[in-house]
């Protein structure tokens, strides 16, 4: 077992990111081992039999393999800015809607040669009605539940940005302005742009 807990990652997957957004602002000391997915460690297959990423070995032998777990122990260890103040019943069901409904409109979205029973621009349809939510929410304030970052936030931006990514031109002209801004000052930052270097 690894003396400093270990997280298997890979940079581009929305759901390491937030993991390791969420390690990175708890400031909780790990190795971090970047995953080929098309050679994946037989270790962590080990760990984790679903072979999907992240996933935390920690040095007391507990595992990890869901990223909003690996979230939650992290701000348990140490939560400078209050991360789960407003974890609310509304947040979690929030995060939820993203990793179901929104998470299927995003993969329809990104990749419709798959899904061929309708065309790209029905599927982002389907996940306009979301980002529409997700707007009106920061309308009323500079994160999705009030004027400071919750788990939500970064639970959601990497799924959002993934889906604005698909499309950057329409997104950039789209009427989600507060949801632009919001994605914009999360990817400016200097906690994103730390956690997406290059291995």
């Amino acid at each position: 077992m690894p003396s400093l807990p270990l997280l298997y990652s890979f940079r581009r997957c929305p759901y390491a990111i937030r993991a390791r957004m969420a390690i990175a602002i708890s400031g909780v000391a790990l190795e971090l081992l970047e995953v080929d997915l098309k050679a994946k460690p037989e270790r962590m297959l080990q760990l984790s039999p679903k072979a999907t990423v992240p996933v935390l070995e920690l040095p007391d032998g507990r595992v990890l393999d869901e990223s909003m777990d690996i979230m939650l122990w992290s701000f348990r260890q140490c939560d400078p800015l209050g991360m789960l103040d407003d974890f609310s019943e509304d947040s979690k069901a929030l995060v939820k809607r993203n990793d179901t409904e929104f998470k299927q409109s995003l993969d329809r979205y990104k990749y419709p040669e798959r899904y061929p029973e309708f065309p790209a621009l029905h599927y982002r349809a389907e996940g306009e009605i979301f980002l529409r939510d997700l707007d009106d929410r920061l309308g009323h304030g500079a994160y999705l539940f009030g004027n400071k970052p919750g788990v939500a936030d970064l639970a959601l931006m990497p799924f959002v940005r993934q889906f604005a990514q698909v499309d950057r031109s329409w997104f950039n002209v789209s009427p989600y302005s507060a949801l632009r801004a919001w994605l914009d000052k999360w990817i400016a930052s200097d906690l994103f742009v730390s956690v997406m270097k290059k291995p």
